[in-house]
């Protein structure tokens, strides 16, 4: 009696948990991947006459639009982070979507390169606010090592459909002349307008915090309450208050995963933004440079759903983050110092696989060391909005003057590999030597304050 028990409550979780999952990851990602898009197009619309009809080719023009993005991107990650309780997810994400698809949209008519990065620094704006409230909403709902998993899947659901974006692009360019509206237009008009159409989903669909949620019944949301509860007991939402924010601004630990995040999207942006302006150097015709843009983003559905797996099984982060650490390391050597077009197209590649899946990697990692929601509020935004750093280095790093090869722009994003494994080894043995002093009782107090709780590694 008690085995069956046991089976039938066991089936009872994961079917809530496959709910759950449904209801939250598809939309989200969908969502993600047009965010993405709708911030990475800039290259492809550039690639197929952008740059010509704005003037963009004239000094640090496309570096400048490119660049002012992410510094509204930067600003108001933690401010829209903290105003996401006082709204609502729903509300809150629904807005955001809708306005940043607005400005995307908008794009498509502007008639300077000044309307087109003052539109730039509008999107980052409202981009801002996504994806670090998904990070925190996703931590929400699941235990610290059933994360990554979902991260990932979020993550690759979104980075595999912005992948096919260059193939978009191309698509859409052939619209060219088409009522006598260029063809780049076409790509931010079409785009955009998807942008707004799953805004108004968001409204309809999304999910909100577990004690909030009205789509699970009263008992299965009491389910998913004790589960979290039993993991690292912070299921019920504490207060949010100024004093609490700037203690938890003091945590050298959250910058210190922020500055990992930094290291990981350079080299992500980088790719995103002039992948297919490389490859044009490399000697291939514009149709070809946007294809071949998007089988990059292929070897990383696998590496990083299986790294993630690892990394959820064994509850483990930091060895994992090693590992494609490494592989990116070597892909970008490839990419900038590989004597053939073949071993730098290879580089590609390798440098995507070893990337992609350290991001969820590290938003798991740093999702997994906190406690109580006001905390990982403000952790997911420092995470998030320091990676913002690693887009304005990758379009400050790749300038024009060093194409075709834009060999500065890879050496930094070189360093960037190496600066990741260095602050992992330092977040690894401080975190292994706090749960070695709290397992025998030598710490005044339990580790962020949660009796029972260790660090993950």
């Amino acid at each position: 009696m008690k085995l069956l028990f046991l089976v039938d409550c066991s089936l009872t979780i994961e079917i809530h948990r496959l709910r759950v999952d449904f209801r939250m990851l598809p939309l989200l990602a969908a969502v993600y991947s047009f965010a993405l898009i709708d911030r990475i197009n800039l290259g492809a619309a550039h690639t197929a006459g952008m740059g010509v009809d704005l003037k963009l080719t004239i000094g640090a023009r496309f570096n400048i639009a490119s660049t002012l993005y992410f510094v509204t991107y930067i600003i108001f990650q933690l401010p829209g982070n903290l105003l996401l309780p006082k709204f609502g997810v729903r509300n809150w994400i629904s807005f955001c979507v809708i306005a940043w698809g607005a400005v995307a949209f908008s794009m498509g008519f502007v008639q300077n390169w000044q309307g087109l990065t003052v539109a730039r620094v509008l999107l980052g704006a409202f981009e801002a606010c996504y994806f670090p409230a998904m990070v925190l909403l996703i931590s929400t709902w699941y235990k610290r090592h059933e994360v990554q998993k979902r991260l990932a899947a979020f993550y690759l659901i979104a980075i595999t459909a912005s992948g096919v974006s260059p193939i978009l692009a191309w698509a859409l360019s052939l619209l060219d002349g088409k009522r006598n509206i260029a063809g780049w237009r076409w790509i931010f008009i079409v785009e955009g307008a998807v942008t707004l159409f799953l805004g108004v989903l968001c409204w309809i669909w999304i999910v909100d915090f577990p004690h909030q949620n009205k789509f699970l019944t009263p008992k299965q949301t009491a389910l998913v309450m004790r589960r979290i509860d039993e993991d690292r007991g912070d299921a019920v939402p504490d207060e949010l208050t100024a004093e609490k924010v700037w203690r938890y601004l003091c945590d050298w630990k959250l910058w210190a995963y922020g500055i990992m995040f930094v290291c990981t999207t350079l080299p992500a942006y980088a790719q995103a933004y002039f992948i297919s302006i490389i490859l044009k150097g490399m000697g291939w015709d514009e149709t070809h440079s946007l294809l071949l843009s998007a089988p990059p983003y292929g070897p990383p559905i696998l590496t990083c759903m299986l790294f993630s797996w690892l990394s959820d099984k064994y509850k483990h982060r930091s060895a994992f983050i090693y590992i494609q650490g490494v592989m990116c390391l070597i892909g970008l050597v490839l990419t900038a110092f590989g004597g053939k077009h073949s071993v730098r197209y290879f580089g590609t590649f390798l440098t995507n696989a070893g990337n992609v899946g350290t991001i969820p990697g590290i938003l798991a990692w740093s999702s997994n060391n906190v406690v109580t929601h006001s905390k990982r509020t403000v952790q997911s935004a420092v995470t998030v909005m320091l990676g913002g750093v690693g887009g304005i280095l990758a379009t400050t790093t790749f300038r024009a003057k060093d194409a075709p090869r834009y060999l500065p722009g890879l050496a930094v994003s070189i360093g960037s590999q190496v600066l990741l494994l260095i602050i992992a080894t330092i977040v690894l043995v401080y975190n292994w030597r706090m749960n070695k002093l709290c397992r025998a009782g030598k710490l005044a107090k339990p580790i962020e304050g949660q009796p029972g709780f260790y660090y993950t590694l």
